[in-house]
């Protein structure tokens, strides 16, 4: 099936409209945070020049850098103990007769279905009478939690979708179980796996609700999401400032999501492996 000219043009419009809608905002955000000069050319304000006064105030005085930092940690730490723990659960329910392993999946369905505002305060006095509270672990172990919950299904799905003939074309290679994960299907399913990662990266960089609960307290603990929210509480009127802030905190995300967007895009739309 194909497409007129006139479709196409049509499409790409329809595109470039809903983009510069989706933009907007964030261009806003830059304009704001870089302090754009301007200049009016026949009642039109044209920029001629930017400073980064803004954005180094703003990295000053609301302490980012320790905001980042702390952040920084507690992605690394989830991210890497999340995944590792979906692959190999996903492994185990993907390809292997378990005994009861449905009603262990379902289980793993029931962490997405339940919300983290219904089990925050039943979560923080348990955190608490274990002396986890005003901690990282107190902040890293109930979002590797909710985070193996998806990506225990997520890396099922993938390799419920892998053909047996793989599996047992490595088996017959005299590949064991381990072999056959590491050097077959996650190699393979490379695209399946940067998009949890991102996803999981981007959940636990925006956390906002577990860090306010569990260490809100403590200001040298708080992540990037939860320092701004104390940034913005001090300077709720200094725009430049507030958006000097908001763009150093959505800046890592943005880095990565750029750098592995096309793994992203190839994991969300056509899975992992094309039989």
């Amino acid at each position: 099936m194909t497409t007129s000219r006139a479709e196409r043009a049509f499409n790409y419009t329809v595109l470039a409209i809903f983009s510069v809608i989706a933009a907007f905002p964030l261009l806003g955000v830059v304009w704001l945070g870089l302090r754009v000069r301007t200049t009016d050319v026949m009642g039109i304000p044209v920029p001629t020049g930017a400073s980064f006064g803004a954005i180094a105030e703003a990295w000053q005085r609301g302490h980012f850098a320790t905001y980042l930092t702390n952040s920084a940690f507690v992605v690394v730490v989830v991210v890497l103990v999340a995944v590792l723990l979906s692959i190999l659960a996903g492994y185990a329910l993907g390809t292997m007769d378990l005994p009861g392993g449905n009603a262990l999946f379902y289980l793993f369905l029931l962490g997405l279905m339940v919300p983290t505002e219904a089990l925050v305060i039943p979560l923080f006095f348990d955190l608490r009478s274990f002396g986890l509270d005003n901690s990282f672990p107190g902040l890293i172990l109930p979002q590797i939690a909710q985070s193996l919950s998806f990506g225990t299904f997520w890396m099922r799905a993938y390799f419920r979708s892998v053909p047996g003939s793989l599996i047992e074309a490595a088996r017959m290679d005299g590949a064991g179980s381990w072999t056959t994960l590491w050097r077959v299907l996650v190699p393979v399913g490379r695209p399946a796996v940067v998009t949890m990662i991102v996803l999981i990266f981007m959940w636990t960089w925006n956390e906002f609700l577990l860090a306010l609960v569990i260490m809100g307290s403590r200001e040298d603990l708080r992540t990037a999401p939860l320092g701004l929210s104390f940034f913005q509480g001090q300077f709720v009127s200094d725009y430049d400032l507030l958006a000097a802030g908001a763009g150093i905190v959505a800046l890592p995300v943005m880095v990565v999501y750029v750098f592995l967007q096309r793994h992203f895009i190839a994991g969300m739309l056509s899975g992992a492996l094309k039989e």
